[in-house]
């Protein structure tokens, strides 16, 4: 029984080994895909670097395969971005850094749609507020006056004027 035991623990340890070495292969492959999304690829394609669909494109290939050398080496993401933009500038990015001018570019639209809204809510209120005048003054008459005190003159101007 107890040389059963050991050979039913040898192989659990030896399928926990091989099951942890194919996730690492896998989380591996996953972080070059993860990582290569976040730049574009410099055949001036306009597409991401894991998305190049390029018939022979030796530009993509060259990438990815510089990028899949540095994850195999356990280069952390910033050194792996720093080596891309040392070698291909800024342009490699496919979405600006939020950071220095490029922040402007993530907080523009927030800050147009913001002052958009104040904007439509001002211009509506104002509207409300011109017609709320508007109906009060027509209440009132076009010359300012009361419809009451309107009448009032009339029948005062038709007493003085009976002769």
């Amino acid at each position: 029984m107890t040389r059963m035991r050991r050979r039913k623990t040898l192989l659990f340890c030896i399928a926990g080994v091989c099951t942890l070495a194919l996730s690492v292969s896998v989380t591996a492959e996953d972080r070059a895909k993860q990582i290569g999304g976040k730049f574009m690829c410099m055949c001036n394609c306009n597409q991401v670097l894991t998305q190049c669909n390029h018939v022979g494109c030796t530009t993509s290939t060259a990438m990815l395969k510089e990028l899949d050398q540095a994850v195999a080496r356990g280069d952390s993401e910033d050194v792996i971005t720093q080596a891309f933009v040392q070698e291909f500038g800024t342009k490699v990015y496919a979405e600006p850094p939020k950071s220095g001018l490029s922040l402007v570019a993530w907080v523009l639209p927030s800050v147009y749609l913001v002052g958009g809204t104040l904007l439509v809510v001002f211009l509506i209120s104002r509207w409300r507020s011109r017609i709320h005048l508007e109906t009060a003054a027509a209440s009132v008459g076009p010359s300012g006056i009361s419809a009451e005190e309107l009448e009032r003159a009339r029948r005062r101007v038709a007493r003085e004027t009976e002769d």
